[in-house]
């Protein structure tokens, strides 16, 4: 065994599955746990059995691989296509009667012998072909420098020996997976070999040789960069001299949180994206070097990049010391140019046959002393983005270290971005969910009514920041709703927590289009026993603490030109006038009539302004649960656990009302059934004649 640097060797004999399949999936996930081994969503892995056709009963040799799209790291069983080995070799026969490729890989289906719902992987005849029961291929990041080097047949043989072939570059498909049969053959002692601008697919007779034999593969290619590079001596940097000084992560931080709205905006064609922003180390020095503006046109090379990155991305002329705000005009004009290239591209290379074309918007966007900013539809797939043009700078700096990186040429490029396959896997994405794309932010977001409501625009699709004064809660919820999700800590009568907080919400987001104002206190008590601190503390808080998120949500708004939503919950007590709550009620009210006032305010940016005005939300209530709760029980002299029942009773409806229900009216407003409603009321309280707008 030798001795990992590069990567780190996880096998654990103790926990390695006896059944084979299973054993294919658990050295899947050690493969995937590793991003230095291949990247998210890439590469696949397989295994060849003994079975038995589930009709006849007649003994064969079935290919077990992970299936199109999924991901090595999080693979299980049900993500595994079985085929019948013999068939998929007996395509050769349909292939050289002139079957194209494409439709050669939509008869793989016809040779499954167990229907999972998962489709085969296009690297299917790739496996098939190998005579050996265990196979992987990777798309790991030094592997792909001597990939993508110039002169890379060279660089393999003087780095491998006899041990790794290679493979000149070509699309997947049947043709490739003959001529690797056909190299096989004339050197059946090779250990895996390299495809060209493409990955590594390595083998062994178990499970434990293969995965072996993919670390040690792979640990050499990094070695033997590193061996090239400690051997360059002083002939200078690897990517140019250095042409921009870096200001450091607060300002780094600064510039991005100003911009990135900015971006989104620009980046979203018809329908919003989500955006990420990153300062990788390694990006960060590309960028900030001379050679930038090269490797940039180079582009790209892994097939696995096209879809997540575009062959290239846009490089800002942007210094890091600039306001984005002030250059507004100039991030216009960069996008237009991105957009014109990339249409210009399509037109070049499209055929009749081509799906349509795709948004002409960037994918990724490099500004020099700044960071990376990437786009999808959602944190997810857009924080991918961001690990995949890692994988591509990293890429690059080893085949420069090796000697020039050479990316794929443009109709090659194209011929992947726009392939059929690759089309048919983007259909079979799920469906997107109602508010996919939006970017939400609640204050007290910890607390019952706000818990809910982050919860319901979470599990609708939304990018929630659950922002409260109660950093810790903020962050378990966010923790439970998953990666979707963050939490803050958000003092809402402070103003530069709020612009933090929004700051925080940009960087993970791309910017704030939907705003839930829940953030509240309550104190009950007569005119005569209000104190001024008290009073001040309501209005603090509700309509003062509305306003400074509300400020904040409408600067998102204005500059990512996306439009949005501003719910406020507010309460009955708003219209309702009643003894003994005076500050609470008028904080309320003047809370309500901010409502209005933003409706009106916030309309010509296409922001609608909404409230929500329950009553006696008693579940899960942080007001309820203190001396709050204990006044109203001993007010209305009611036992405390049986509050809630005594509000449901003055009600029409005779129901108690619960935070999912406020979440329900919430969602209602911001689903976009309701596009044409601003400056609206709901009540959620049971109903109540004397709360009834007038």
């Amino acid at each position: 065994m030798v001795a990992f640097e590069h990567v780190e060797h996880l096998w654990d004999e103790t926990r390695a599955p006896e059944d084979e399949v299973d054993g294919l999936v658990y050295r899947s996930n050690l493969l995937g746990a590793d991003p230095r081994i291949t990247n998210h969503g890439g590469g696949n892995t397989s295994v060849k059995v003994a079975g038995r056709d589930p009709v006849t009963g007649a003994s064969l040799r079935v290919l077990w691989i992970k299936g199109s799209g999924g991901d090595l790291g999080s693979l299980d069983r049900s993500g595994l296509a079985a085929l019948d080995l013999d068939r998929v070799l007996g395509l050769e026969r349909t292939y050289r009667d002139g079957a194209v490729e494409d439709r050669l890989a939509g008869l793989l289906p016809h040779c499954e012998v167990e229907r999972g719902g998962v489709a085969p992987s296009i690297d299917t005849p790739l496996h098939a072909v190998v005579p050996r029961a265990h196979v992987d291929h990777v798309h790991q990041d030094a592997v792909i420098a001597f990939a993508t080097a110039e002169g890379g047949r060279r660089l393999v043989e003087e780095a491998f020996g006899d041990a790794v072939g290679w493979l000149d570059w070509q699309r997947p498909g049947y043709d490739l997976a003959l001529r690797l049969r056909d190299l096989l053959r004339r050197s059946p002692g090779l250990r895996g070999v390299v495809l060209g601008g493409h990955g590594l697919i390595s083998w062994g007779d178990t499970a434990r040789s293969c995965y072996d034999a993919t670390l040690e593969l792979v640990e050499s290619a990094a070695r033997a960069i590193e061996r090239r590079r400690r051997s360059r001596g002083g002939s200078g940097p690897v990517l140019g001299a250095r042409v921009v000084t870096d200001g450091g992560a607060e300002l780094r931080r600064r510039r991005a949180a100003a911009a990135v709205p900015v971006l989104r905006g620009l980046a979203s064609e018809g329908r919003p994206v989500v955006a990420h922003f990153g300062d990788h180390e390694a990006v960060l020095d590309l960028i900030g070097r001379s050679d930038r503006d090269r490797l940039v046109r180079e582009g790209t090379s892994c097939p696995d990049h096209f879809l997540r990155v575009k062959q290239r991305p846009l490089l800002l002329d942007l210094d890091a010391g600039s306001d984005p705000g002030e250059h507004a005009g100039r991030l216009a004009e960069a996008f237009d140019g991105y957009r014109r290239a990339y249409a210009a591209y399509y037109g070049e290379h499209a055929g009749a046959g081509s799906p349509p074309m795709r948004s002409p918007a960037p994918a990724v966007v490099l500004w020099p002393g700044v960071g990376m900013f990437t786009f999808g539809r959602s944190r997810r797939e857009a924080r991918i983005a961001a690990e995949f043009t890692v994988n591509a700078v990293n890429v690059m700096r080893g085949a420069e270290i090796l000697s020039a990186y050479r990316g794929l040429p443009d109709a090659e490029a194209f011929r992947v971005e726009y392939w059929a396959l690759e089309e048919a896997k983007l259909r079979r994405l799920p469906a997107e969910r109602p508010l996919s794309r939006r970017v939400a932010l609640v204050t007290g977001g910890a607390g019952g009514i706000g818990a809910a409501i982050a919860r319901r625009l979470a599990a609708e699709g939304a990018c929630v920041a659950v922002a409260d004064i109660d950093a810790d809660g903020a962050r378990r919820l966010a923790g439970e709703i998953g990666e979707e999700a963050i939490g803050i800590g958000l003092d809402v009568t402070d103003e530069r927590s709020v612009d933090d907080a929004f700051d925080d919400a940009a960087l993970a987001f791309g910017g704030v289009d939907l705003l839930v104002n829940s953030a509240g206190v309550s104190a009950a008590g007569t005119l005569a026993d209000t104190s001024v601190e008290d009073y001040d503390r309501m209005h603090r808080i509700i309509d003062r603490g509305s306003f400074l998120a509300g400020r904040a949500f409408a600067r998102h708004a204005a500059a990512h030109r996306l439009g949005g939503d501003l719910v406020y919950v507010v309460s009955k007590n708003a219209v309702v006038a009643g003894s003994g709550n005076v500050a609470y009620a008028a904080a309320k009210a003047a809370q309500l009539h901010q409502m209005r006032l933003l409706a009106a305010e916030l309309a010509p940016i296409g922001v609608r302004v909404n409230a929500i005005n329950p009553d006696a939300v008693i579940e899960g209530s942080k007001i309820f649960a203190g001396r709050w709760g204990d006044e109203r029980a001993a007010a209305y002299g009611v036992p405390r656990e049986r509050l809630g029942e005594f509000y449901a009773q003055r009600t029409l409806l005779k129901r108690e009302i619960v935070p999912d229900d406020v979440a329900a009216a919430c969602f209602v407003l911001v689903s976009g059934e309701l596009r044409k409603t601003t400056g609206a009321v709901i009540p959620v309280d049971g109903g109540l004649p004397a709360a009834f707008l007038r």
